[in-house]
């Protein structure tokens, strides 16, 4: 390019550059009218126009209530202090009473005479080495009165507490 033409697309851009600066920095007169002056500017139909001041109170009234963090910190926050524990009254736990009675027997059969007023029952020890025939009133393995013989059950009393279980008839195994 010619040192003509340098000058001459110089001379362009030193127009351009201040018709910019002046139509950015002119002054604000009758030349730069604004729409709602010229009758181009039409406000839109609204059915309410207020504010509505309850709604807008109650987001300025909201308060963050998580955890205030410097997030441009590392390190971890301290652990919030723990919560105070103020001490109640409870009343202590009501004795529930003695637990199940437990008979190391099983009962697994009985006999009557033949109007069936008095019954014995068998009993057997859990590994079935022992087996005792007792009626109502005896006592089985000198800790339990028997107190009731039926043809299904059998209603034994702990002699030393009172204590009363009943037994189910079981039936014989295969092995008799």
């Amino acid at each position: 390019m010619s040192r003509r033409n340098q000058f001459i697309v110089l001379g362009l851009l030193v127009a351009l550059l201040g018709g910019t600066v002046y139509f950015t920095y002119r002054p604000s007169g009758e030349s730069a009218k604004t729409p709602a002056a010229t009758g181009l500017f039409t406000p839109i139909n609204v059915d309410n126009p207020a504010l509505r001041m309850d709604i807008l109170q109650r987001f300025l009234n909201l308060e963050y209530k998580g955890a205030h963090r410097n997030i441009f910190v590392a390190t971890l926050p301290p652990p919030p202090p723990p919560p105070q524990v103020t001490p109640v009254n409870v009343a202590p736990p009501v004795p529930s009473g003695p637990p199940p009675l437990v008979v190391e027997a099983k009962y697994f059969g009985f006999v009557s005479d033949s109007k069936g007023s008095h019954r014995r029952a068998f009993f057997a020890t859990a590994n079935n080495e022992n087996v005792f025939i007792e009626s109502e009133g005896d006592t089985l393995m000198g800790r339990f009165r028997i107190v009731k013989i039926t043809s299904t059950t059998a209603d034994v009393e702990e002699v030393s507490s009172g204590r009363r279980a009943t037994l189910i008839l079981e039936e014989p195994g295969p092995n008799g």
